[in-house]
């Protein structure tokens, strides 16, 4: 019996879904639009029982180093909103900064409201640096498939 429920309950665990998630980084969709040759993908993974999402941004050809870097929400393309997750990047030592370096790669468990806005589309993840304080680069994320 015991093996019975040890299968069961492996079975169930394995049934969690994972729904993948991608968002172009362009300069165009910042509001309002940049001029820059920066670009960059995100990547990103939703684990719909754990609520934990993961993700790696890759990024390059900004007008100058990383200042901070966000997912956003809720709001559809061409609204801002205000941070919802952001990637962590402490400046005081050398170490602290490469939280932002290419490729940016991190997980953050997600309220059931945050969850809402991100499989709704609402969410949307931009790179902000010194030249372009509100942000330089910028994508909504969308289902991958």
């Amino acid at each position: 019996m015991s093996v019975l429920m040890l299968v069961m309950a492996a079975s169930g665990a394995a049934r969690a879904d994972t729904v993948a998630l991608k968002a172009n980084l362009q300069p165009s969709s910042e509001v309002p639009p940049r001029v820059s040759k920066g670009h960059g993908i995100v990547d990103a993974n939703f684990d719909t029982d754990t609520k934990v999402l993961t993700w790696t941004v890759t990024y390059a050809d900004l007008s100058g180093p990383v200042t901070m870097a966000h997912f956003h929400g809720p709001a559809p393309v061409g609204q801002n909103a205000k941070p919802q997750v952001s990637i962590d990047a402490k400046t005081d030592t050398k170490a602290d900064k490469k939280a932002l370096a290419s490729p940016m790669k991190g997980q953050a468990t997600l309220s059931d409201q945050q969850v809402n806005d991100l499989m709704t589309g609402q969410w949307y993840f931009n790179i902000h640096t010194q030249d372009n304080p509100s942000g330089e680069i910028r994508g909504q994320i969308t289902p991958a498939n």
